[in-house]
């Protein structure tokens, strides 16, 4: 479909107020783990019963914590603080209390709302404790729904009837452009940081991912991924709900065995992912719990080729790898049907500008910057909390090497932070990984670098294959034509490669240990 300006040139809540009037009040647009799906109609009456309340404890413009796993009630909770003009910065319990309690700070969040079910279930009350004995003020939905009398729904119910009419006030104090969410870098390099986006910048990545791919009120999509993570929130969350796509949400993407099973019985023909769960749910999935899926789109960590031709084989499912970051509100580049080249990951969306800055060391490609619609208003950052850090003429600096071919597909090089310098040559972390990956592809592999006094830097290898060695890398890698220089110095076997909750690996762990000089092997 065509990209217009119409479409994302609106807030959030009007956007589903707008498809309740495309595809119905009875459409049935969400389900969860609790197997009781929502309406059109129900979803936007319990966003006024709910944001009634919220309104009562909270002030216009107000930033308020998020702490909930991907259901209809974190659902419900977004549109909510949204519908009342409230900005709601999503946070991500899988860090711990120290990086919830800095997210707040820097972004002068004082009140955490959260779910004493879920609290219970994650066996998060050790961080909830700590998170509030900084004084950060935590509500419990449960209690707010003990306080919703019969009067209040009744309300509720109306002002969702005629939803146009009393939307109207908030209308008038919520513009498209204003901030509409907070979400928070992942930390798996460096300090995270609050981004900033916008209304227009969360529909207008709707609308470019929409110009790309047909979806339509056919499809079911399944959504693991965290809805703290920009992907999961805009792509497997928002994109469906302003779309007429009926969405299943679940509250954890590391459940092999039981989301296969669950995405048979949705007749899911859409879903979002990484390589590291894809590979997870091919372990236990039959090809008959995936009969019914059309599409697979995965980014957040490269995808090996090993991963889409498993998915191929097995599942008769093609894997559409692209590429985002959450300061682009995420999407960037993605292949699709009839745009599609393996080793890639697609071509820039619709009305996205991009630049490339040269890089010392690397001849081919460079820094990818980008400007578009979807690109994020700024940053909340430890400096200036609470105060949004704008982002300079629009450009925003990925951080990624890449090289675009005459076609414009983007293959990414790695981060820029993921290069190495090993006796003046520049050698890309992530391009060694993939190298490992091929030669032992059963098992999980990351690698880091070091300071080394003779050659600059050095590279470090984790691993969870057991026989893994030196020699066996290094007649692989001379067999293929490759600089020595990829060979991993030293070699690290682990239980298990750390990863973050989207499914990256965890590389401020790895160098953890290996600043506590974790046992190597030749």
């Amino acid at each position: 479909m065509a990209f217009t300006k119409e479409f994302y040139n609106k807030t959030l809540f009007q956007a589903l107020l707008d498809a309740r009037k495309s595809y119905g009040g009875k459409f049935i647009i969400a389900e969860d783990v609790q197997r009781k799906p929502l309406t059109y109609n129900q979803l936007i009456a319990r966003c006024f019963i709910l944001g009634e309340q919220l309104a009562k404890i909270s002030y216009e413009k107000e930033n308020i914590g998020v702490l909930l796993p991907t259901t209809n009630t974190a659902v419900v909770t977004f549109f909510a603080l949204t519908a009342y003009n409230r900005l709601p910065a999503m946070l991500n319990f899988s860090l711990g209390s120290k990086a919830i309690i800095s997210a707040c700070q820097i972004s002068e969040i004082k009140t955490i709302l959260t779910s004493r079910q879920f609290i219970a279930t994650a066996k998060l009350e050790d961080v909830l404790d700590r998170v509030i004995e900084t004084g950060l003020k935590v509500i419990y939905l449960e209690d707010i729904g003990k306080a919703i009398k019969l009067k209040h729904k009744l309300k509720g119910l109306a002002s969702g009837k005629f939803a146009t009419r009393t939307y109207k006030s908030h209308l008038e104090k919520t513009k498209p452009d204003d901030p509409a969410v907070v979400l928070f870098t992942s930390g798996s390099e460096g300090v995270p940081k609050g981004v900033v986006l916008s209304h227009s910048n969360i529909l207008a990545n709707v609308e470019q991912l929409r110009a790309r791919v047909n979806f339509t009120t056919d499809d079911k999509i399944f959504n693991p991924l965290p809805i703290f993570h920009c992907f999961g929130l805009t792509a497997g969350t928002i994109l469906p709900i302003v779309s007429g796509v009926k969405g299943f949400f679940y509250p954890s993407p590391l459940h092999y065995r039981i989301i296969p099973k669950l995405v048979h019985d949705h007749k899911t023909t859409i879903m979002f992912g990484t390589d590291t769960f894809l590979n997870g749910y091919s372990k236990y999935a039959t090809a008959h719990e995936f009969q019914t899926v059309r599409y697979i789109f995965a980014g957040a960590e490269k995808v090996k080729p090993k991963t889409t031709k498993l998915w191929l084989d097995k599942f008769d499912v093609m894997v559409f790898e692209g590429y985002g970051a959450t300061e682009a509100s995420p999407v960037i580049s993605v292949n699709s049907p009839g745009q599609n080249k393996i080793g890639s990951v697609g071509r820039l969306l619709p009305q996205i500008l991009s630049k490339i800055s040269p890089v010392e060391g690397i001849e081919k490609g460079g820094r990818l910057l980008i400007k578009g619609p979807n690109v994020k208003l700024g940053y909340f950052i430890a400096d200036n909390p609470g105060q949004i850090s704008p982002t300079i003429d629009g450009w925003h600096d990925t951080g990624d090497i890449v090289e675009i071919d005459t076609e414009g597909f983007i293959f990414i090089k790695g981060r820029a932070k993921r290069f190495a310098k090993i006796g003046g040559e520049m050698v890309s972390l992530s391009s060694v990984e993939l190298i490992i990956s091929e030669l032992w592809p059963e098992h999980q592999h990351a690698i880091i670098s070091i300071a080394d006094d003779r050659k600059g830097e050095q590279l470090i290898l984790f691993t969870e294959y057991l026989e893994a060695n030196k020699k066996a890398i290094s007649e692989f890698i001379k067999a293929q034509g490759i600089s020595a220089l990829n060979v991993p110095k030293q070699i690290n076997i682990v239980d298990e490669i750390p990863l973050l909750t989207t499914g990256k690996v965890n590389y401020r762990d790895l160098e953890k240990m290996a600043d506590n000089a974790y046992v190597s092997v030749s």
